[in-house]
This record gives C-alpha cells, structure tokens and sequence, in this order.
C-alpha cells in the first residue's frame, strides 16, 4: 500500500502528540471523558491556555465552541490547533451559521493537515440571540448537509464535484436532544443525521436520568456510540432560568430543591456534587458510552468533579 505525503505527516504528528483520538477511545470500549473550552472574546488567550493545560490529562478531548450562543469569539480552529500544541486531544465544533461551504471546506481541510481528526457538526444557533444582531446569516447549510460535506470529502471530491489531490478521513460526530419534547422530530432529525455519516453523539445537557434511559434505549437500536452531555449547575437559580429558557433542557424539582438547600455561596459545591454523581450513575450503569462535562466558565472545577465521580482517564 502506498504511503502518502500527508499519512508521513501524521505519522511525525503522533510521535509529537501521543494522545490517543476519540474514535480510538471509543472503538477500545473505554468510558470517553470530554471537556470544553470556551474561547474568549479577545487576544488575549492566556486564560484559555490555563484551562487547556489543566484539562489536557484530566480529560480524553476537549471540545471548542465555535461562536457559541452566535457571540463573537477567538476562533474553534486556532484553539484546536493551540490544544493540539500543548498537548491535548481536540474536538472541533463546526456551526454553519457564519460560513458558506467554500469556506467550511476550506477549513476542514487546514484542520486535517494539522492532525484534527475529531469534527462536531452543528447548525448553529440564530444570530439574533447574539451580541452582532445586525450580522448577516449564512446558513448555507445545516448539520445534516455539514455531515455529507464532510463524507464526500472523505470520498475526495468537494461539493462542487470537483477532485481533490488526496481524500480526508473523520470522526464524524453530531448532538442530541434527548429532553426534546415532544421527542420524535428530534428521533427523525437524529437518524438523518447518522444516515449522514454521524459516527458519535454528545447530547444537549441532561438533568433527569430515568428519562434519559429510556432515551438510551432507543438510541442504542443504532450503530453509533453515546456521550451523555452534562452541564454544570451553580445555583438553583440558574436552573429555573435553564427551564424556562432554554430549550431542550429540563432540570428536575429535586435537583432545584437541593440546590435552593445550599448554605449561602455553596451552592456551586452542590453543583459538583449533583454532577460527579451523575457521572457515576452514567458510568456503573452503562447508560451512555461516556461523558461530556460543560462547566462554562467554571472549567477549574472539572478535576475536582472527576475526582468526586471517582475519573481518572489513566485507569479507566
């Protein structure tokens, strides 16, 4: 078999960066721990560099929003590629809102070169619930279509039917919904979407367990692996505000009772608390194929709430 230029370059690649990818995580059988990384707003990166380097061994991957909540951030690709430097496993979220597919191809292709082998394909949330509301929707395609991009790249013709000078190959992964009510127009979408080549889920956040279950059970009638999504709580507040706000997310009386229960400022302890034994429950019982822990803005605290799941990725 020959050997091309580019399999040469990632062959120095692996030598550089040794971690293994998701899709080597998840073939193994192993529980795939992730994170994210949400990038600032500005030049300055230091923080973000902080956070990367406390995750990188903490954690399997870790995702990067891309323009999340359609707010102006530093850039998905430029923070893959800064974690792929310092040593860690990224997950690159694709949104189709700001760009045509020219400029997706394109960027698929320079994330490839540079080693990025796990791609998280999303729509994209409005522009109007962003700080640029006078900015100007791409949209011209959404995740499903993001998916068959990324597969006739994969097959080394770009959209346009045009060759390219070497195919791509991917981790093709999409999201979830599991809290969707009602639930079948997001089964529909979610079998498109593995009909499209989806390989791997990460769901939207989940609060209550028995519902998700009985989500799993239908899930796992296709051929893909699961990771359950869970976002940290910090206050009973923010809770509320996620039920009424946010759809898709249902966080459960119970989880608000005890977190309205927290001594004053400790209501993010309880947080952590709610998160590791969830992580634990996910884990002893097999309900998904890993975790993906989203403590926006509070990522210092991710290693302590492995460390209360009982997590270490070296003994898993």
């Amino acid at each position: 078999m020959q050997v091309s230029n580019m399999d040469k370059v990632f062959e120095e690649l692996k030598v550089k960066h040794a971690k293994p990818s998701i899709k080597e995580i998840l073939d193994s059988g192993k529980f795939l721990v992730t994170g994210e990384i949400g990038p600032p707003k500005g030049p300055d990166i230091t923080e973000m560099i902080e956070h990367i380097d406390l995750l990188k061994d903490k954690v399997h991957a870790m995702n990067i929003t891309d323009n999340q909540s359609s707010v102006m951030r530093y850039p998905s690709l430029a923070t893959a590629i800064l974690i792929k430097e310092r040593g860690g496993e990224p997950n690159l979220q694709i949104t189709c809102r700001d760009r045509n597919r020219l400029a997706i191809e394109a960027d698929l292709l320079f994330a490839y070169t540079r080693g990025i082998r796990s791609v998280l394909c999303l729509t994209g949330d409005s522009i109007p619930v962003g700080d640029h509301k006078d900015a100007k929707p791409v949209f011209d395609l959404e995740s499903v279509q993001l998916l068959n991009l990324i597969r006739s790249l994969e097959d080394g013709k770009d959209l346009g039917g045009n060759e390219l000078n070497e195919p791509v190959k991917f981790f093709k992964g999409a999201i979830v919904t599991p809290e969707a009510n009602p639930l079948e127009p997001q089964l529909i979408k979610f079998e498109k979407k593995v009909e499209a080549g989806a390989e791997w889920f990460q769901t939207q956040a989940i609060y209550d367990m028995d519902h998700f279950a009985k989500f799993m059970k239908i899930a796992r009638q296709y051929p893909v692996k699961i990771q359950a999504g869970l976002v940290l709580l910090v206050s009973a507040g923010m809770a509320k505000y996620m039920n009424k706000n946010v759809p898709g997310v249902f966080v459960p009386d119970k989880l608000i009772d005890e977190l309205a229960s927290a001594e004053k400022g400790k209501s993010i302890d309880v947080g952590i608390k709610i998160m590791a034994r969830q992580i634990k429950q996910i884990r002893e019982e097999g309900l998904a194929d890993g975790v993906h822990i989203m403590a926006i803005g509070k990522e210092d605290v991710v290693p302590r709430i492995l460390e209360e799941a009982e997590i270490d990725i070296n003994e898993l």
